[in-house]
């Protein structure tokens, strides 16, 4: 199997990106701990780079305020992506928010709840059967 050069690349920025929010960035309005880079999509010239971040948060306002400070700090994260990563062109970054994580941590959710109500069944029918 053949990997293009902007998938390795994406790869490479993705792992970048997450250590430069995880590390570098001060903004109080980041939530660090809850952020999750999901994926990078590169376009096929390697100009345009399009972040998918996970925010795990239930509060809408503490999101927003997240994807604001993720939009002002583009600047100095593609100055860092410069750095780190040997490119003829710094990709342009554009942050999209994904909520797939938080989807899937609710769809755990449900099924761990049926789960427990199956076992709470199955527990109340085994007492009717030993009472009889």
């Amino acid at each position: 199997m053949q990997f293009e050069r902007s998938d390795r690349v994406s790869e490479e920025i993705k792992k970048e990106l997450s250590d430069i929010i995880q590390h570098e960035l001060k903004d109080p309005r980041l939530c660090a701990e809850l952020i999750s880079v999901v994926k990078v999509n590169m376009s096929k010239d390697l100009r345009h780079a399009k972040v998918y971040v996970s925010i795990f948060d239930k509060d809408k306002e503490k999101v927003e305020s997240t994807m604001k400070a993720l939009e002002n700090a583009k600047p100095y994260i593609r100055r860092e992506i410069s750095r780190r990563i040997s490119l003829r062109f710094t990709p342009e970054i554009t942050f999209e928010l994904d909520d797939s994580i938080e989807y899937g941590a609710r769809i755990s959710q449900i099924l761990n709840q049926l789960n427990i109500s199956k076992e709470d069944e199955n527990i109340e029918e085994s007492e009717g059967e030993e009472e009889n």
